[in-house]
């Protein structure tokens, strides 16, 4: 679990109009720090040329920034010159090694372009200011070349991407002993003849797509490499992605750790526009203290950045750490299971609200019955995982008209309930449905001395959402904010809020869908978000756990967000990628498969736990500590 987040100054490097030679695009920058200064090296577009062929070209340029982000002083760096890079020379990969700057690049020598005139390049350089040395490096199809900052068990290192244009793509490590090995055909021949042997496999499934992307950063917990990662390669459907991957000290050839997912997608404008729409592509990473500066090219026509804490990021990815990072879920699980013997939860039991008074979690989850009518049961735990009592009747059914069944068989009743406290009442909202009507949203209510005696005696249920509205997924604030209550609500695909005067629900509404958050563009939750539970005042904002869907998965999964404690409305932070998802067979296989939905989540002992429904069919439990959790939602707040 970590928070990535995009430079407001995105894009950091455009096309400069007055620069004939970068007049078209500037992107894929590579950069590296010497003393106080930023060095950027990065592709560079002309101007169309209308009496070349082709008409226009690629260079390398270089500029310096005091502060990683505004590259000045631009001029071209690498241009071609030899016979093999006649045609441009592109997508640039620093690194100071043993006294010198080496930028390995992508040559080209056909024009039109094919794989057989797609190779790596090197340009060596004492100062950045002039290059002394290059050379054709690869005699075969390859891209993206770059050298580990140091000797590897006494061996100079390279991670290369290879058959880039004649798939099966394939990222490998090479090994010499002395730099000039590194442009010497023969070394390479041999070294090819026996790709696999020093392969390092980054594909989850046969149409991915990988190219190494930033060099290699030394870390305590091994070489963390930035790379690209590319879903459905090939297909309309494809998904551009920025991962990572961590390597062994020593054997760059053992993975330690990988991201499970993209770090990010193309989501702004100026990633889904360009000379390349929907593309982004990271070439460069600066490790400055414990924040990973990461530089990606947008669209293939300007230089982006964005950064994610060292620490989170990292823990994310280590096996030995990925649980402390996101929610685990208990071994006891699933908690409450559909019961037979009881007709009113005999195919289901899910989706359950929490609300923990005393040292008692008190839990209201959704049943289904065989003929599918939704109505409410209730279990209590003392220790948040084991159930200590559960009654053996619902304890909140069905009964106005907008939740009756109209259609004999189908889907009706009171689905899905969130609870919130609020002096010495207890509010539940459900969403109410009657099989006909779109999807609304109830509320009702009951004391809490009536609650804690079991005696269900709930206040006549009120319709709060409009006529006509699919809305759902409501929950309100324990706590009035500038003198109001703030409800949450989803209205189609996205999160929305509202502010009410009163709790007196006869005269209140909801009326405004004021955005929260929505579907990120080829995320994880592309497809559609809701709220989880209600959400938890901490000192830093309310924390909000949301459920998102993917477009491409039809998987729900769990995120988290931060809110303004003075306008929750405001969103300070949200997580890059989920922080629970569907693993057991519970989750993944049931009347609807592929879920974890958490409607109840309650804190214990510096533990965060979160009650959730498993393929909409049990009961399930996690846990998290949540001081990990707003660690990372708080990294760039100030303190």
């Amino acid at each position: 679990m970590y928070v990535l987040k995009r430079s407001h100054h995105n894009p950091i490097l455009v096309p400069d109009k007055d620069h004939y030679w970068e007049a078209f695009a500037t992107f894929n920058m590579s950069v590296i720090k010497k003393g106080k200064t930023f060095y950027g090296l990065y592709r560079a577009i002309g101007a169309t040329d209308k009496l070349r062929t082709p008409n226009q070209i690629s260079i390398i340029g270089i500029g310096k920034s005091k502060d990683g982000r505004s590259f000045e002083e631009r001029v071209p760096f690498i241009a071609p010159e030899e016979e093999w890079e006649k045609y441009g020379c592109e997508d640039p990969r620093i690194t100071f090694f043993e006294g010198q700057y080496y930028t390995f690049y992508t040559a080209l020598s056909h024009f039109p372009f094919d794989a057989g005139g797609i190779k790596v390049a090197v340009a060596v350089s004492k100062d950045l200011k002039k290059v002394d040395e290059r050379h054709l490096v690869t005699p075969f199809n390859a891209k993206a070349m770059t050298l580990f900052p140091e000797r590897v068990d006494g061996k100079i290192t390279v991670i290369v991407t290879v058959n880039t244009d004649t798939p099966p793509v394939k990222i490998a490590v090479a090994q010499v002993d002395e730099i000039e090995e590194l442009w010497n055909s023969g070394f390479w021949e041999k070294w090819y003849a026996k790709i696999d042997e020093h392969t390092v496999d980054l594909k989850r499934v046969p149409t991915d797509h990988v190219e190494i992307g930033s060099a290699p950063i030394k870390t305590s917990h091994g070489w963390l490499v930035v790379y690209s990662h590319i879903q459905h390669y090939g297909s309309p459907d494809y998904i551009f992605g920025i991962e990572a991957i961590l390597l062994d000290l020593d054997n760059p050839l053992e993975i330690l750790g990988r991201t499970h997912g993209p770090i990010l997608t193309p989501q702004e404008s100026y990633e889904l526009l360009g000379y390349v729409p929907d593309v982004i592509f990271p070439s460069g990473a600066v490790l400055e203290k414990d924040t990973l500066l990461i530089y990606y090219g947008a669209a293939d026509t300007t230089t982006c950045l964005a950064h994610v804490n060292i620490t989170d990021l990292i823990s994310t990815m280590r096996p030995k750490t990925y649980e402390k990072w996101h929610f685990k879920r208990s071994n006891k699980n699933p908690i409450i299971a559909p019961d037979k013997t009881h007709a009113w939860e005999a195919k289901a039991t899910f989706n359950p609200a929490a609300l923990r008074i005393g040292k008692t979690t008190h839990i209201l989850y959704r049943a289904l019955s065989d003929d599918n009518t939704s109505s409410l049961g209730y279990a209590r735990t003392e220790d948040g995982i084991c159930i200590d009592e559960r009654q053996s009747m619902p304890v909140y059914i069905p009964r106005e008209d907008f939740e009756l069944k109209k259609v004999a068989g189908g889907n009706s009743g009171c689905e899905d309930p969130r609870l919130t406290k609020i002096g010495k009442n207890i509010y539940m909202f459900y969403t109410a449905f009657d099989g006909i009507d779109p999807w609304r949203v109830a509320v009702t209510s009951i004391t809490e001395k009536n609650f804690l005696q079991k005696n269900w005696q709930w206040e006549k249920p009120i319709i709060i959402t409009p006529v006509g509205v699919d809305d759902k997924d409501t929950c309100i604030f324990s706590e009035k904010t500038n003198g109001k209550y703030f409800i949450l609500h989803r209205v189609g695909d996205e999160i929305c809020g509202d502010y009410l005067k009163s709790l007196n629900f006869k005269t209140e509404m909801v009326s405004k869908c004021i955005r929260i958050i929505g579907p990120r563009i080829n995320g994880w939750d592309s497809a559609k978000v809701g709220i989880s539970a209600p959400p938890l005042k901490t000192k830093y904002g309310w924390l909000l756990l949301y459920h998102g869907i993917s477009k491409s998965h039809n998987t729900y999964r769990v995120g988290a967000v931060l809110l303004d404690l003075d306008d929750p409305a405001i969103v300070l932070a949200r997580t890059a990628d989920p922080i629970f998802e569907p693993e057991e067979a519970y989750e993944k296989t049931g009347i609807v498969n592929n879920v974890v939905f958490p409607c109840g989540m309650a804190e214990k002992d510096g533990l965060l736990y979160i009650y959730y429904g498993g393929a909409d069919t049990v009961v399930g439990v996690a846990t998290m500590e949540l001081n990990i959790l707003l660690r990372a939602l708080t990294r760039d707040m100030k303190k």
